[in-house]
């Protein structure tokens, strides 16, 4: 009888244990449980814990009330101006109704990234390139607002949304670079010329004060020598002052100027015999010979300038002093006043 009873004890013992194997649950802090009796969901959320259900009747679903990162797939759109770029983003989201993110939707994660996807694909459509690369804060929670909306019925509520990587083509990021480049030489060309200007004033200050002081330009052109000097080379530069050369320029005489010859006057056609340059002196007693037979003694003037600037122009001073000779001849000798004059002497006979 005790055997019986003991075993019965022993029997009932092991079947408690079991069942309370079968029954007994344990929910973690960060977990809720769900409890479907037959299929029903229960109102009652069951804590974090221990806790313990009827087996065999009973169904026991925990959800995760933790915040989720869910990353987005890189969704390749062309944005409002017409650029086609490749955007991922990355959605925090968190359990905040466990029945609805277990009843309402089959499964939420892929629920919200599918949705996730399907608005950032939206918010590419209607976003500038600009606005996709400096302005992603607004983006960012207008994307938030459109995933959030059809989240609230799941239980789900979305926490932040983020857009990581903007991918361009390499013809636009190339572009983008030399817009960048063009923008950053205009500055720095702006920058130079403003430069140039306020050292011009400088400048025009700095002369206006050497000129007043001509000893503060010497002393100027030594301190310049000084700093060329200062360095280690073989070449020294030595600047020369401009104000040095028109100095000597101003102090130079002027040059003079030469006095202009007189040309004599040409003989004539070549048809009527050599010029004067060809006659010799043997010519000069016969023209003024010739002269005082058809004129007389008023041919003398005339035939004198002709017989001595024929002589001058082909031998000088020596041929002026023969013709001078043979005039006071002919004055002299009266028998030379009716003689044919003689030819040139370098005219062939007829």
């Amino acid at each position: 009888m005790v055997e019986e009873l003991l075993t019965a004890v022993v029997a009932a013992g092991v079947g408690v244990a079991v069942y309370m194997g079968a029954a007994a649950r344990v929910v973690k802090q960060y977990e809720r449980g769900l409890v479907f009796r037959f299929g029903r969901l229960r109102e009652e959320i069951r804590p974090p814990g221990f806790t313990v259900i009827v087996p065999v009747i009973d169904r026991l679903r925990k959800v995760n009330m933790q915040i989720v990162t869910l990353p987005v797939p890189a969704q390749e759109g062309i944005t409002r101006d017409n650029v086609t770029v490749r955007v991922d983003a990355v959605v925090y989201f968190k359990v905040v109704d466990p029945a609805n993110a277990v009843v309402a939707v089959e499964d939420y994660r892929f629920a919200v990234s599918q949705m996730a996807q399907t608005s950032l694909r939206s918010i590419i459509g209607k976003s500038d390139l600009d606005d996709l690369l400096s302005n992603r804060e607004m983006l960012n929670q207008g994307l938030e607002l459109m995933i959030d909306s059809p989240a609230v019925g799941w239980g789900v509520q979305i926490d932040r949304v983020e857009i990581k990587d903007v991918s361009l083509p390499e013809t636009m990021k190339r572009s983008m670079a030399r817009q960048a480049e063009a923008d950053r030489e205009r500055r720095a060309r702006v920058i130079n010329a403003d430069a140039e200007l306020q050292a011009s004033h400088k400048l025009a200050e700095a002369a206006e004060v050497m000129s007043e002081q001509p000893a503060a330009l010497q002393l100027r052109l030594l301190h310049t020598v000084v700093a060329v000097a200062a360095e280690k080379n073989s070449t020294l530069v030595l600047p020369f002052p401009v104000e040095l050369l028109r100095f000597l320029e101003r102090a130079a005489p002027p040059p003079p100027v030469a006095a202009a010859r007189e040309e004599p006057a040409p003989a004539g056609p070549a048809s009527e015999g050599p010029g004067p340059a060809e006659v010799d002196a043997a010519a000069a007693p016969a023209a003024i010979d010739a002269a005082e037979a058809e004129d007389g003694p008023r041919a003398d003037a005339a035939a004198v300038p002709a017989a001595v600037d024929a002589a001058g122009a082909e031998d000088g001073p020596s041929a002026l002093d023969r013709a001078a000779e043979d005039l006071d001849r002919a004055a002299a000798d009266p028998a030379l006043d009716g003689a044919e004059p003689p030819p040139y002497p370098d005219e062939s006979p007829p």
